[in-house]
């Protein structure tokens, strides 16, 4: 019997051929995915590639499947086209590429390796072929010619393997050379340019006096927060050598996958004379010979794991020295910090021990008249400001729990005795002692969780508050907390009284708080140099006021706002925008979808078109999801800004990220499981999605950080941070820079280990020296690198031991210059906890 043979036919009969078989399904399930993703995407509005291109893969993967060559040619037209609808829609942005050119590009070339086995296949299809059923053999008729590599389960292994290994390299150079163009296209980004004419200049010695010293005696340095030193010694010279010079280890680390999760110390420590004083995870109170690194005393407060709120976090203690105490006497000089379990302690520097006249033997308990609250409610997580011998003290309350939650009152206390001195309490402004037995201080008010900055010669403290206890709906809030939330005010520390209030963002409901501590120095201006706060935000705004009137330096311009969403009647028409500078990026659009190949970007661009945004300050809505963007972690946060007053020159490093959120109403929340933290419930395992509770309000809150999908990679294209310098007496931007590698980043959560700068999400803040550097870690790569602080180029860097979300400071001991750091990880930004302090300087002998 006779019979023809079908390619399909001759590829079942070979490796080679089964692996073609196996390629064309994979080629058309893409196909399939993108056609019919790409019909879904034109019916919202989008872009029209992803049909034709999932058609091009279709009939590509037909090719495969019947044998035929041309379906390669037709596989490596779709490239070609893919490549010329990705230019022209982002142009030759590498990172924008990645996604649209990489993948396409790579299985073209792999479709290269089966050019042999198509080939032969097509030759032979056809062929008439005797069957001998009783044999059960095929036998070739007599006029078909057999080549001697054809013969059945022989086809071509030993090319296939040539082929791959030779297509390998290819796909590697140019999967390598999309995703490294980023260096190449991505030139400094210049963020909105100041409207403002002044006067250029620098700034004053007073600047220069509140920071310049040999020591570093607060969290930003100084009370004025400036993160600057005028050592010089190390310098962009030299830095290039630059090595670790000790280590100490704090021991305080995650003993159990529950604190694991929570663990984010965050700490910059404080130089003294011969000493470097700091606060672990836990507030463990540590002094080290700041030269060797060696331990001397250490204090113990044994906080319990269940005070941790958001993450155990330490930031720093406050340093006091008693100018009439004789340099013997215990606690002539004392350190200060306030606990996650919300006590105030005051320790001798000298010998650790708490300061007896301190409080109750050296304790204050700053839950006293806060009223109901468990333990990770109400705590502390930042470095106490002394202003006038006053401890300032704010606190973290635990975001979105419940409407009636500790109240976010701000409190002045004698630094020698502990005795109160005053409390800003909102609810009650006429009120500035402490609560009448049964009564407490108003629940539920904005608070103070990051640190206040200090004017010693105005008398005031700059308190940066956050939102009412509920961030993401305001229809319950009282008209005080309305008028302060989001807000810098200005207190006297002499009475507790407010002096004057600036305020970032209206009804906000986006958890737009002020996470940063103010910054303050002296600007010059066309009518003469004026004492200035600077206060960065993180809807990328930074904001410059007069310090004694709060009235801004440059123009604050307000812009109409969108409106809708549950609380459409409510919110504010208008929204406050710098005319300063602002490292806020351009609004989204459909083509700043992002993801790790075609699939994924895909998925984003329709989920996009599916939600509701409308720009920065989209309304919360329930009916669907929306965007905000900046997420509550874009702009700045916590690490604040870096000012160098002898250059004019202002460090500012940013968050660009995108939250996916929905406000979820009661009875689905109840459904779910969300209840406040004080009432007994079943915690929902900690993954990608955050849930508030917000109990009181008919909503609480789904919130998806950063938007990520099944690869684990965000649905918005790179950077998603970056460091700026900008000059101070203008606010032009004199360079921006992407910042990070993506080297501990990867898809599934997989590192690519790729030293490439992709721009990573950052917490932690830089510190800027005379040397004309700026040294930062902060990125999710796990590196501390020192930049030119002219230019904006990575000079020196150095592999941390741990996630460095931290801010590093600088000393110096004995003629000799370090650099000082915490490495100790952060369980949001999932980089590796430790307990590390390192001290870094130049060999010695020289530069």
């Amino acid at each position: 019997m006779q019979r023809r043979i079908s390619s399909f036919s001759v590829l079942r009969r070979s490796v080679g051929g089964w692996l073609a078989i196996v390629y064309g399904i994979i080629l058309l399930l893409i196909g399939l995915y993108l056609a019919i993703g790409g019909v879904w995407l034109i019916a919202l509005g989008g872009s029209w590639y992803y049909l034709f291109g999932g058609i091009g893969f279709i009939v590509a993967a037909a090719g495969f499947l019947m044998g035929a060559p041309w379906g390669i040619g037709v596989l490596w037209l779709t490239t070609a086209l893919t490549w010329i609808w990705a230019v022209w829609e982002v142009g030759y942005d590498g990172w924008a590429l990645v996604p649209r050119v990489v993948a396409p590009t790579v299985l073209a070339l792999i479709a290269l390796a089966f050019i042999g086995v198509l080939r032969r296949a097509s030759r032979r299809a056809g062929e008439v072929v005797v069957v001998d059923r009783t044999a059960g053999d095929s036998v070739v008729a007599p006029d078909t010619v057999v080549a001697p590599d054809t013969a059945p389960g022989t086809i071509g292994a030993y090319r296939i393997g040539h082929h791959v290994k030779a297509t390998a390299s290819v796909v590697a150079v140019i999967a390598l050379g999309a995703i490294g163009a980023v260096a190449m296209h991505s030139g400094t980004r210049d963020a909105r340019a100041a409207t403002a004419p002044s006067a250029a200049g620098h700034a004053t010695a007073d600047d220069m006096a509140a920071s310049s010293d040999k020591d570093w005696t607060a969290w930003g340095g100084s009370n004025h927060a400036l993160r600057y030193s005028d050592l010089k010694g190390i310098d962009r010279d030299n830095v290039a050598k630059l090595e670790r010079v000790w280590t100490y280890r704090t021991g305080d680390l995650p003993h159990s996958k529950a604190t694991k999760d929570k663990y984010s110390p965050e700490t910059t420590p404080l130089k003294v004379g011969d000493r470097m004083f700091l606060c672990s995870a836990k507030d463990i109170v540590i002094a080290l010979d700041a030269a060797t690194g060696k331990e001397i005393w250490r204090y113990d407060p044994k906080v319990p794991d269940d005070a941790i709120p958001y993450g155990a976090t330490c930031r720093g203690v406050a340093y006091y020295k008693d100018p009439q105490a004789s340099p013997h006497e215990a606690c002539a000089a004392r350190i200060v910090e306030g606990t996650l379990d919300a006590r105030l302690i005051a320790i001798d520097a000298e010998s650790g021990k708490p300061c007896d006249d301190f409080g109750r033997a050296g304790i204050v308990d700053l839950s006293e008249g806060i009223g109901e609250t468990v333990p990770g409610w109400y705590g502390n997580v930042a470095a106490p400001t002394i202003v006038r011998d006053i401890v300032v003290m704010g606190a973290q309350v635990q975001d979105g729990q419940a409407e009636d939650a500790p109240s976010g009152v701000i409190r002045g206390y004698d630094v020698m005795t502990g005795k109160l001195a005053w409390a800003w309490d909102m609810g009650r402004p006429d009120d500035t002692g402490a609560p009448a037995p049964g009564q407490t201080y108003t629940r539920g008010t904005p608070n103070m969780w990051t640190s206040a900055a200090g004017d010693d010669k105005l008398g005031y403290v700059y308190v940066p508050l956050g939102n009412s206890s509920v961030d993401y709906f305001g229809g319950n809030r009282k008209n005080y907390e309305n008028e302060y939330s989001s807000s810098l005010v200005a207190l006297d520390v002499t009475t507790g009284k407010p002096v004057w209030h600036f305020q970032t963002v209206h009804y906000d409901v986006w958890d737009y708080d002020l996470g940063s501590q103010p910054t303050l120095v002296d600007v010059p201006t066309a009518n003469g140099t004026v004492p200035a706060v600077v206060i960065p935000s993180k809807q990328g705004e930074i904001y410059v006021l007069d310090r004694r009137t709060g009235k801004p330096l440059f123009p604050v311009e307000e812009r109409k706002a969108p409106s809708g969403g549950v609380e459409a009647n409510r919110l504010s028409p208008t929204q406050p925008y710098s005319g300063y500078n602002s490292v806020a990026k351009p609004d989204l659009t459909e083509r700043d979808m992002w993801g790790i190949t075609p699939l994924d970007q895909l998925a984003c661009r329709i989920q996009f078109h599916r939600v509701s945004y409308q720009g920065r300050y989209t309304p919360p809505t329930t009916d669907r999801p929306y965007l905000e963007y900046p997420g509550y972690n874009g702009g700045s946060d916590w690490g604040s800004v870096a000012i160098d007053p002898a250059r004019d020159i202002m460090i500012v490093n940013y968050n660009n990220m995108a939250n996916f959120d929905r406000l979820l109403p009661r009875k689905e929340a109840d459904k779910i499981g969300l209840a406040p933290i004080n009432v007994p419930h079943k915690p929902i395992p900690p993954g990608r999605v955050e849930y508030a509770p917000q109990f009181g309000a008919p909503y609480a809150t789904e919130i998806h950080p950063g938007w990520r999908l099944f690869t684990g990679m965000m649905c918005t294209q790179p950077p998603y941070g970056g460091i700026r310098a900008v000059q101070l007496s203008t606010g032009k931007t004199l360079w921006d820079e992407p910042l990070g590698q993506a080297r501990a980043n990867g898809p599934f959560g997989i590192p690519s280990m790729l030293p490439i700068t992709i721009g990573t999400p950052n917490n932690g803040g830089a510190l800027v020296t005379a040397g004309g550097l700026v040294f930062i870690a902060a990125t999710t790569d796990n590196l501390i690198r020192a930049i030119d602080i002219d230019t904006g180029k990575v000079l020196w860097s150095d592999k941390l031991p741990a996630g460095g979300q931290a801010t590093p400071m600088a000393f110096e001991v004995d003629g000799r210059e370090f650099i000082g750091f915490m490495a100790g990880g952060h369980h949001f930004m999932h980089t590796p906890p430790g307990d590390y302090v390192l001290a870094y300087a130049l060999p010695t002998g020289g530069k």
